[in-house]
């Protein structure tokens, strides 16, 4: 088992909170999270799988079965298979906050965040904190063998894809992946999209990692209306499975792109949509750019907490930074994203950008492993550089 980062802080959320939502997509390694956490209670958490019609049977009155573990934490995994159960949650944390009990009750496991968010938000208001499980990251499968962030941008960090005993096979896992979320997990959390039409669109999107949405273009392609390509990027992103980074908009006086980028999150899945079995292949592809840069920017991302903004930047002048970070009122980084281990420096464009958002620090990321200044304010390093810079500035 390679270790998760995000159980220090699911540990921390439960002792401050009395609920505590984790998210990702299925597969992503919830439940296995969820179980080592209750197997560290040691006898002080009960589990309940809702796909299981047994363990769904034990809630058919949910305040009488739940009141009997009053003293354990309960973990309910597939959460929105019993719709309705957040108004009992809401009553017995509030019973409990009465007797002296306020953190660590319920765990609530989902593959989405549509229900949870949609369902919660009344009734668990002020009571309930999230926590979004990605793939593993870089910094998890460091050290587990020789090349593994290569495996890892190849595979993705869907546990049962990167652990796979070959490329071919970890492939296969994941466009049967692919198959069963589209033919069987999107319908079964809400959206009814025919699962052919859903794949193109995936595809489409896949093709144009990295790039500013065009929706029309799309829509033409698959024979619907703007508004059901938009439609689909919502289920998409609410489903954890593409990311639509923004983009940055404070400076009024500059002519800005105003279209959000679009990636999918997990490289793995990149690749087997297009079709990518091994490194050999994907760094003969066009693609091997714009899915490096993806890479990178869920790796920065999930090291930062829900209070900081991502963005991107880009004026019709030619102006553009590929990541914008506000780490607070004061602290605003610029990010160049950079594949070339020979000459990383950024273009004119990314050091006119850094000056209209007023960038607080400049650095270019790239493939090598030492860091070195390009001038007095940007400065080059690796990705575990500034994974390592920004976690420190997010827990202070």
């Amino acid at each position: 088992m390679i270790p998760r980062l995000a159980l220090g802080r699911l540990r921390g959320m439960l002792r401050r909170f009395p609920a505590v939502g984790l998210l990702g997509p299925r597969q992503v390694g919830k439940t296995t999270l969820a179980l080592a956490l209750a197997e560290e209670a040691r006898g002080r958490a009960v589990y309940v799988d809702l796909e299981l019609p047994s363990d769904r049977a034990k809630l058919s009155e949910p305040e009488l079965y739940l009141a009997q573990h009053e003293d354990k934490l309960v973990i309910l995994d597939e959460i929105h298979r019993l719709p309705g159960i957040f108004a009992t949650l809401r009553g017995l944390i509030d019973q409990r906050r009465r007797k002296g009990r306020r953190e660590g009750q319920f765990l609530l496991l989902g593959s989405a965040s549509i229900d949870l968010l949609k369902q919660s938000a009344e009734s668990l208001a002020g009571r309930i904190a999230y926590l979004e499980l990605n793939p593993l990251s870089a910094a998890e499968v460091a050290g587990t063998e020789a090349g593994a962030f290569d495996r890892l941008w190849v595979r993705g960090g869907f546990p049962d894809s990167f652990l796979a005993g070959s490329d071919a096979e970890s492939f296969l896992w994941r466009s049967a992946f692919i198959q069963t979320y589209l033919e069987r997990d999107v319908p079964a959390l809400g959206p009814r999209i025919p699962a052919e039409t859903l794949r193109r669109y995936w595809q489409m999107l896949a093709h144009n990692q990295g790039q500013m949405l065009n929706a029309a273009r799309i829509a033409g392609g698959l024979g619907v209306s703007g508004q059901t390509v938009a439609r689909y990027l919502d289920v998409m992103v609410d489903l954890l499975l593409v990311r639509r980074l923004e983009p940055w908009a404070a400076n009024a006086k500059k002519r800005l792109v105003r279209t959000p980028k679009v990636y999918v999150r997990d490289s793995g899945l990149l690749h087997a949509l297009l079709g990518i079995r091994n490194l050999e292949e994907l760094l003969g592809h066009p693609i091997a750019g714009p899915s490096w840069e993806g890479i990178v920017i869920e790796n920065v991302l999930g090291t930062l907490p829900g209070t900081a903004r991502a963005s991107f930047y880009r004026t019709s002048a030619g102006a553009e930074i590929d990541l914008v970070l506000e780490l607070g009122a004061r602290q605003r980084w610029a990010i160049e994203i950079k594949r070339s281990v020979g000459s990383p420096a950024p273009s004119k464009g990314f050091y006119s950008g850094c000056e209209d958002v007023r960038a607080t620090r400049r650095v270019v990321i790239y493939p090598g492993e030492e860091r070195f200044k390009l001038d007095a304010k940007t400065e080059v390093m690796p990705l575990a550089g500034l994974r390592e810079e920004a976690a420190k500035v997010a827990g202070g």
